[in-house]
Order: C-alpha cells, then structure tokens, then sequence
C-alpha cells in the first residue's frame, strides 16, 4: 500500500511540444533530429538495462520509454501526441541510442485521458527483457534510479550524450514539488540540489530496487518548481504505478 501522497498530473502549455524535458518558457528537442542537450550530474550506465528505450525520428532521438512487454513501450504523452505511430522508431535495450539493441518500428499510440502518460505498441515484439511495474511507488525517501539520453547541463545548449546516463536519487514529499496534486505523480529529488532530468529525458524511466532487479515506478514528466533552468528543484515523474490498471486494460494484460 502506497504510504505518501500520490499527484494528478496536468501538462503545462510547453509540453504539447515532442521531444523534451517539459519546462516553461524553453523549447523541447526538434522533434527531426537529435536533442540539442542529459540527465544534469549523471554519470554513464552502470550497467546495461533491457528496457531502455531511446524513441527516434529518421534516427534521432527525442525522448524516451520503457519496455513493458515484449511490444509495448510506456512513456510520456507529451512525447507522442499529435504525433503519427508511422513517424516514430523505438531503439531498444542499448546504452548507445545510435548503436545496439533492437530497432524497430511503431504501429499504435494510445494516450491517457488525463495525466501524461502514453502507451506505444510497437510493430512486433523484441527479445529484451521488459521491466514489471511495481506495485506502488513507495513512501518519501525510497531511493530510486532514473536514466536519459537527455541535456546534461543545467541551462543553455549542449551537446546531446550518445551514451545513455543515470542518476540515483530519491522520492520527495509530493508539497515540494510546484503544481502536483493527487493521486497521480511522484515528486523526485534534484540530488544534491544541482542533479536531476531535464530535456531530453521526457518519458524515460524512473525505477526502484538493485541491479538485474528493478521495477518501474514513473516517467519523466516535468519540471517541480517551474524553472526553465534544469536540476534547480525537483522533477515530476507520472506515477506508472498508480496507472498500473489503466496500462494493463490496454496492453492486453501484465
């Protein structure tokens, strides 16, 4: 059973845009090409995680995912919506989004009514191992981990990692988090106040437990306190968890 406070997440105005970290007053990624900026303070993958997915346009990505079956991919709506299944490609299960894993197409999006959060079925199934989801995100203070090919510098332009980073970091009280409510999204701390998601991580995941034992909890969302300056406060990340129903009924069963 949940012990915190789960929150309703509403996209800001900036996040109908594809591609990136959704932030006010600051463009996300062009959705045709590589992101111009990665998880600021992260470090390379330690390890290589099966259900990583780079999401792709003619090769370039622009947010990401997490496999959870064989050909369903979870993420962020603001990544795909108005967006055509035909335009995207998911790289799959690679700490390179250029290089290894599987690369394969999408056939079908579906978008939740209301909090942003999306679902992308993939045109067959690959032989990565998906992540389960977990049953609840946990109280605050669970340590969790969160992995992105997006900006690594706080502000300003950068140049896009091709190796993917993560950054271990952990679950704040939903207050500290700016426009959250409810039932629907997790406050994540900006490690040491300067780490944390930012553009170019939309989507990607936010998962709990130890190596060659993690399960999903959340997708990278948006920013916490309304900063256009990445890592300067809190992330909101869509609680996949509480979603765990609404994901099943469309992905024909966990």
């Amino acid at each position: 059973m949940r012990t915190r406070s789960l929150i309703v997440g509403l996209l800001a105005a900036t996040a109908t845009a594809v591609g990136g970290f959704s932030l006010p007053g600051v463009a996300a990624a062009t959705p045709d090409g590589d992101v111009s900026t990665m998880i600021v303070g992260g470090g390379n993958a330690t390890e290589t995680y099966s259900f990583m997915v780079s999401l792709q346009r003619n090769g370039g990505h622009f947010c990401g995912g997490s496999l959870i079956k064989s050909n369903w991919v979870v993420t962020a709506k603001h990544c795909v919506q108005g967006s055509s299944a035909s335009s995207i490609s998911a790289r799959i299960g690679s700490t390179s989004r250029t290089s290894g894993g599987s690369v394969i197409g999408a056939s079908r999006i579906v978008t939740h009514p209301s909090v942003d959060l999306a679902l992308v079925q993939l045109s067959g199934s690959v032989t990565q191992a998906p992540v389960s989801i977990a049953a609840d995100s946990g109280a605050v203070g669970t340590k969790t981990r969160i992995m992105g090919w997006g900006q690594t510098v706080a502000s300003g332009p950068g140049s896009a990692p091709v190796i993917l980073k993560e950054l271990n970091t952990s679950i704040r009280a939903d207050g500290d988090c700016r426009g959250i409510n409810g039932p629907a999204e997790i406050c994540t701390d900006n490690t040491s106040g300067n780490q944390g998601a930012c553009y170019g991580d939309s989507g990607g995941p936010q998962v709990k437990g130890s190596a060659g034992n993690w399960t999903l909890i959340g997708a990278t969302s948006r920013s916490g306190n309304g900063s256009s300056i990445c890592a300067t406060g809190p992330s909101i990340y869509v609680d996949v968890s509480a979603h765990r129903s609404w994901i099943s009924s469309n992905v024909g069963g966990l």
